[in-house]
């Protein structure tokens, strides 16, 4: 049983109005954790805007260094936090470690960026010298996940801390102790209170978002995504938001059935399909939609994924399904809560699926495969588009014709020709509409963790 502590003022506290989280595997207890209340979201606000100055005016390449120490010391216990993280979110050990090794190299990457991060000259009178400088914004709110918890704060804490912003971090209060340990590898190696971390759910982040912070960063659902932007307007802090998604896959008329089912089971059922850019909704050419149903059942019936979250993660993504099957889907893989504890959900394929179903319309984030059968790639391109969300889309095409036609027509932050997963380390993700705002990686981080101040030079007059 870990028992988590908040993180103020560089101090560690017990806290107070401790909560329980239960292992998706088997219902028993593994953690305790506090909520902090108000007054302590106050404390550690406070404490980080004292610290923040400090750690802007020291030398980016020292900022850099501790960002390495840190990357270094989170991969030395890669182990001990991988068995919390499986424990807390039912993600098996192995893949646990995977996350946090992607963890690390983000910090590790935004130690080497950090040090190149700075403004540029502009071309204006020759007597004079205008340029546009970076600073750091301040005091920034990570409110991070529990699908992907030390990867996704790594990315927020790292491009934050190494362009001289203070940091309270706030992980989801189903993945505490993840991070908690996280915070305990990170902090040594920082200044006291540049990093805080305040455990709790909903009122806890709350607090923070209305709090006298400069960025609110949070990745999360759609509806809090909202309520922190509103909160946010209030307070004048800048808002980074990577929320819900329907990401939708389209598989072209021309391509092998059996080799896009294959795919198409990586996107859906990877980490129980509680992945932030995990198929939603697929649309399958009808010449190949036989084929690629049966494949896909075939995937299904043979893919081994741990537990959801927890059992209301999972009544939640089962009442998606039992809607769609009393509308008219068919189940040919799932569908079916199995016997004994814990979060189990089986792999689920579902065909006949039409658009107004809410596990097609909605986000579902579970291990759920809707089909849609379309009588043309415009259907597909029409019908994929048709959603209030904007985060990702995948093609599967034979076709390079129609494969820059998607990269173009597809209104989302990110496309993908012929892999569910995968890209470049430095690519960013720029989700739009219901989906968020804003930057979320890559080196474009940096310039949302920091603002341009434009400054114009000249000389005195002569003779002063």
């Amino acid at each position: 049983m870990q028992h988590v502590e908040h993180l103020i003022a560089g101090d560690w506290i017990a806290g107070r109005d401790p909560f329980t989280v239960v292992s998706p595997y088997d219902d028993t207890p593994v953690t305790t954790a506090p909520a902090a209340a108000p007054h302590e979201v106050a404390a550690a606000v406070t404490a980080a805007r004292a610290a923040q100055p400090g750690w802007a005016a020291t030398a980016p390449a020292t900022r850099c260094e501790a960002l390495r120490a840190a990357a270094t010391a989170l991969e030395t216990g890669t182990d001990t936090l991988a068995g919390t993280m499986s424990a807390e979110m039912g993600k098996p050990v192995t893949e646990a470690a995977a996350s946090i090794a992607a963890g690390v190299a983000t910090l590790r990457q935004y130690a080497e960026l950090g040090q190149l991060h700075g403004g540029r000259t502009l071309a204006g009178d020759p007597t004079a010298l205008d340029f546009m400088l970076r600073q750091p914004r301040g005091v920034v709110a990570a409110i991070t996940p529990w699908n992907d918890p030390v990867a996704v704060a790594c990315g927020l804490l790292g491009a934050a801390l190494v362009t001289g912003n203070a940091v309270l971090y706030k992980p989801s209060e189903r993945t505490p102790a993840t991070g908690w340990l996280l915070t305990r590898t990170l902090a040594p190696h920082l200044p006291p209170s540049v990093l805080s971390m305040l455990s709790g759910a909903g009122p806890t982040g709350a607090a923070l978002a209305e709090s006298a912070v400069d960025v609110v960063a949070h990745v999360g659902s759609t509806a809090t995504g909202r309520w922190i932007a509103a909160a946010a307007a209030r307070t004048g802090a800048k808002t980074l938001l990577e929320n819900g998604g329907s990401d939708p896959l389209i598989v072209d008329r021309d391509v092998d059935p059996a080799w896009a089912a294959t795919h198409a089971a990586l996107g859906a059922f990877a980490n129980a399909g509680q992945v932030c850019v995990s198929v939603e909704r697929i649309y399958v050419h009808e010449a190949v939609a036989d084929g690629f149903l049966a494949a896909l059942a075939k995937e299904a019936a043979g893919y081994g994924i741990g537990p959801l979250v927890d059992v209301r993660h999972r009544a939640a993504v089962h009442a998606h399904v039992a809607d769609a099957l009393t509308a008219g889907a068919v189940a040919v893989a799932g569908g079916v809560i199995p016997d004994g504890p814990g979060a189990y959900y089986p792999p689920t394929v579902l065909a006949n699926c039409t658009d107004d179903m809410r596990v097609v319309e909605a986000e579902t984030f579970g291990p759920v495969a809707p089909v849609v059968t379309v009588a043309s790639f415009d259907e597909a391109l029409r019908r994929a588009s048709r959603s209030p969300y904007g985060l990702a889309a995948t093609v599967l095409t034979a076709s390079m014709t129609n494969a820059q036609r998607a990269a173009w027509a597809l209104d989302v932050g990110t496309v993908k020709i012929n892999a569910v997963f995968g890209g470049a380390p430095g690519g960013a993700a720029h989700p739009r509409r219901g989906s968020g705002q804003g930057f979320g990686y890559g080196p474009e981080l940096l310039d949302e963790m920091t603002a341009a101040k434009v400054v114009h030079l000249e000389e005195p007059p002569q003779g002063w």
